[in-house]
């Protein structure tokens, strides 16, 4: 894979969230000049453009508890084989969203790509939220907050079985990085998956620097490299009012890029998401011009 090419595929998807506006997020990414300030990296972009997406006022939410289950995996199928193809191409996909059940699609492209070639994914998700929920313990029955659960193989069949296999990353391969808000039923969920579950405590408590070595050696432990999945309101709503689902006491910008900074020190990054951005509540577009920063951290932009 080509380390110097890279994808942006936007996925305005809001049928995941219980707030509209974060459909806009792909676009406001644009705004935020993604795609120059990539470029200035020394880096080859091409933009695919959006995905095509429903919206909720067209569509019936069906079982309360994983409103708009079809109309979400069609998405993420979608996304699943477009992953894909820019994999095949050599190239280094971007996805922007929406909101994070576009996950799913993601980590269905990745981890098959990956498994068709005798290896698999490691993953280090950064969020406010365990997004470890399952239909049985989510509270709202919205589907971004379950993606993680999906990806290792806990939910509804049909998401879990996008890739055509389950789980599409391991416990042992993936880190979960800056919760502090979860469910109280969904404890249960990421004690059972296995996975690296970093809290802001840990943070508070060991710094940045500590836990993300040991997210990052969790990660690429036998793996073919890194998926990074970063929901901007990981991001403490000072620096990141415009998201989804703000909750207080949060990353501060300098933990946020020396995150970033780290991860692509580790040279292990293969692809990018990031989510959960909502104009609407946001100013200025603030929070997409960092989460594009953000990137350009990942990418490999330094101070020096």
């Amino acid at each position: 894979m080509s380390k110097r090419a890279v994808t942006l595929i936007g996925v305005p998807l809001d049928l995941g969230a219980g707030r509209r506006g974060v459909d806009m997020g792909p676009s406001a990414f644009r705004v935020a000049e993604i795609e120059r300030k990539i470029r200035d990296l020394g880096y080859g972009v091409e933009d695919a453009g959006d995905l095509p997406v429903r919206i909720p006022e067209t569509q019936s939410p069906g079982d309360p508890r994983a409103k708009y289950l079809q109309e979400i995996k069609e998405v993420c199928e979608t996304l699943r084989d477009k992953v894909g193809v820019v994999l095949e191409e050599g190239k280094r996909p971007v996805i922007l969203g929406g909101d994070h059940s576009i996950a799913m699609g993601t980590l269905a492209g990745l981890s098959r790509f990956f498994r068709d070639r005798g290896g698999r994914i490691g993953l280090i998700w950064i969020d406010a939220h365990a997004d470890s929920n399952t239909p049985e313990t989510s509270p709202s029955g919205n589907i971004h907050g379950m993606p993680l659960a999906v990806a290792l193989g806990l939910g509804p069949p049909a998401l879990v079985n996008l890739p055509g296999f389950s789980p599409m990353v391991e416990g042992s391969a993936a880190a979960l990085v800056g919760i502090r808000d979860v469910d109280p039923a969904e404890r249960t969920n990421v004690k059972a998956l296995g996975i690296g579950a970093f809290t802001m405590r840990d943070i508070d408590e060991r710094g940045m620097r500590a836990v993300m070595e040991e997210a990052i050696a969790r990660a690429s432990r036998d793996t073919a490299g890194i998926h990074v999945s970063f929901d901007l309101d990981g991001m403490d709503p000072d620096f990141a009012p415009g998201v989804g689902t703000p909750s207080p006491g949060g990353l501060s910008y300098r933990e946020a890029h020396l995150a970033m900074e780290m991860l692509a020190d580790s040279g292990k990054v293969v692809s990018a998401e990031f989510v959960e951005v909502n104009p609407i509540l946001d100013h200025q577009n603030g929070t997409a011009r960092l989460g594009v920063g953000l990137l350009a951290s990942l990418l490999g932009k330094k101070i020096l």
